[in-house]
């Protein structure tokens, strides 16, 4: 009866419940649009708060729904670049343009660029060949392309009074930062558009000459973000402007409570003395320390004693971590805990020794990104067993050998309870030749046949890059029957290229319905093979409710885990 009562309609609360549990699950939500109107109306903008994010299915035709909201002398404009506005829907049941929610300027550039390549090799041939003999000349068109593009699709969002929470605003090329400067320009004479962002992301790796006035627009029209993440390498142009830049928009802000500091010689001294100074002593309870490096600052007592509220910090893969800084973070007198500790070189073993002991019980991502000195790597793993009991994101490095393996299934199997995300990497191509093929295959026999029984029963990600023989993966996967894991991804190098490791896949994984995303990727030499672009095992995986992704779409690296979960 209440099954009956909710497709029909009569609880709209409890739907609208179940239906904000699929948020992400764009498949699922796909299907509660076909149910009934009241389902459609709920799910449509879930779908639409951030369609340039979505992985799967692949489709990009939604920007020509957005631009369907263009006026005609708008289109004209597109037509005169080769678009033809009778691809344009001349109806639509939704307001989607004002259902954005999520902006990420990297991601519109690379959607406008797949989009432009569908429609242009569309057998409607809807979009005018613009190309030329002179690839100089068709780089230049399309970039104009794309930059029109690019500004459109913000200029429908503005008027169409999208309530924006999160922007990511990403410039890794002059190119691309010349794409956001007239979408500056835009935003520029409509402040609103920005005014309730919360979650805010700035990776700027290069500066255009409207950074600085980015930044200062900011500061004068965004006071209420509650998550700050900022990417600024020291060879950004203008640095002592951009530092005042960001020091005034930390110091603007009265809900500020989750900041991330960032990269290789960010300008830290002043950005830390903001905090010490700004408005959110009462707020902030996260700082996520990424890529940093601590030579010369001796700062952190002074500014983290007026920090009130600091509940954790976060050490991600920074530079300098000596004697000298890590005695700074053990003389701290504020009250936090230590929650992750991921690494890119192990130094000095006696001052992280002290650091574990006294935070480790705290520790929920661990692991180190480099390769290490085996004795190194014995005594950091024998600290993070002896310590860290509630690790929930592990990274086991490429330094393993058959001599320290039987540390890593001791603390795995110490922290099975807490564990959710879980990296074994030992065939990193840094390291790993085909002259030591034998090697990585006896450590990949003896990862394979002692992890399945020691892995938890649930597991949000695990991700193994093994050189796999058939036999030891059969062995994995009878051990691990009882785990279901929902991010499965697999790199194997193979020793034979007829090596073929999907027919124990398809008996112990997919047939039992053991997983809900899968990645496989193989390599053998130099040629790799996605799972994904073989088709008809695509299907057979569809057919038990998997879904199957390219690996570079379903792998979380470091940056994306620490957005999802600290920011």
């Amino acid at each position: 009866m209440t099954c009956s009562k909710i497709f029909s309609g009569d609880l709209p609360e409890l739907i609208n419940e179940i239906i904000q549990y699929f948020r992400h699950d764009y498949k699922t939500l796909h299907s509660c649009v076909l149910v009934n109107r009241l389902w459609c109306r709920l799910a449509i903008p879930l779908l639409w708060e951030d369609p340039f994010s979505i992985k799967f299915p692949k489709n990009y035709h939604f920007i020509e729904i957005y631009l369907h909201n263009l006026n005609d002398d708008d289109k004209t404009k597109l037509n005169e670049y080769g678009i033809n506005k009778d691809i344009f829907p001349s109806n639509t049941l939704f307001n989607y343009s004002s259902l954005i929610q999520h902006l990420d300027t990297r991601k519109i550039s690379y959607s406008i660029e797949n989009w432009e390549a569908s429609i242009r090799n569309s057998t409607t041939k809807t979009i005018k060949s613009q190309h030329s003999n002179n690839p100089i000349q068709n780089i230049l068109q399309m970039s104009v392309f794309i930059k029109l593009i690019y500004k459109s699709l913000f200029q429908t969002f503005i008027e169409n009074e999208a309530n924006l929470f999160n922007l990511e605003v990403s410039q890794y090329s002059h190119q691309r930062s010349e794409y956001f400067d007239d979408a500056f320009k835009l935003i520029l004479q409509n402040p609103n558009f920005l005014r309730n962002i919360k979650n805010l992301k700035l990776d700027f790796y290069i500066s255009s000459e409207n950074t600085t006035k980015f930044l200062e627009f900011l500061d004068s029209n965004c006071n209420s973000i509650s998550s700050l993440h900022l990417l600024f390498p020291s060879y950004n142009n203008n640095l002592p402007m951009t530092e005042k830049a960001l020091s005034q928009i930390i110091n603007s802000q009265v809900n500020l409570k989750k900041i991330l500091l960032g990269f290789n010689n960010f300008p830290l001294y002043h950005s830390l003395l903001s905090l010490k100074n700004s408005n959110c002593s009462n707020t902030l309870n996260v700082i996520v320390f990424y890529h940093i490096d601590f030579r010369n600052i001796v700062v952190l007592n002074e500014v983290f004693n007026q920090l009130n509220v600091l509940e954790s910090i976060h050490l991600i893969y920074c530079l300098s971590i000596n004697a000298k800084f890590l005695q700074q973070i053990i003389n701290l007198t504020k009250p936090f805990k230590l929650k992750s500790l991921l690494l890119n070189k192990i130094l000095e073993i006696e001052s992280l020794e002290l650091l574990i002991q006294k935070f480790g019980n705290h520790i929920e991502n661990f692991g180190i990104n480099a390769k290490s000195y085996p004795q190194q790597l014995v005594n950091l793993l024998e600290l993070a067993m002896k310590h860290c009991y509630k690790i929930k994101f592990l990274h086991l490095p490429v330094g393993l050998n058959n001599q320290n393996i039987d540390l890593v299934f001791n603390l795995i199997g110490n922290i099975t309870q807490n564990l959710n995300h879980l990296f074994i990497d030992a065939i990193n191509n840094d390291y790993f030749t085909y002259n030591e093929i034998d090697n990585k295959i006896e450590l990949s026999s003896i990862l394979l046949q002692n992890l399945g029984q020691i892995l938890p029963l649930k597991l949000e990600y695990l991700d193994l890059g093994l050189a796999i023989d058939g036999n030891d993966l059969e062995i994995f996967l009878k051990n691990s029957q009882n785990t279901f894991i929902k991010k499965l991804l697999i790199r194997n190098k193979r020793r034979e290229e007829d090596d073929d490791i999907f027919p124990y896949i398809k008996d112990y994984i997919i047939k039992k319905k053991r997983v809900k995303y899968l990645s496989i990727i193989e390599t053998f030499h130099e040629n790799s093979k996605d799972l994904f672009s073989l088709k008809d095992k695509v299907k057979e995986c569809e057919l038990y409710g998997i879904q199957v992704l390219y690996y570079r779409d379903l792998y979380i690296n470091i940056n994306c885990f620490i957005k999802e979960t600290y920011l």
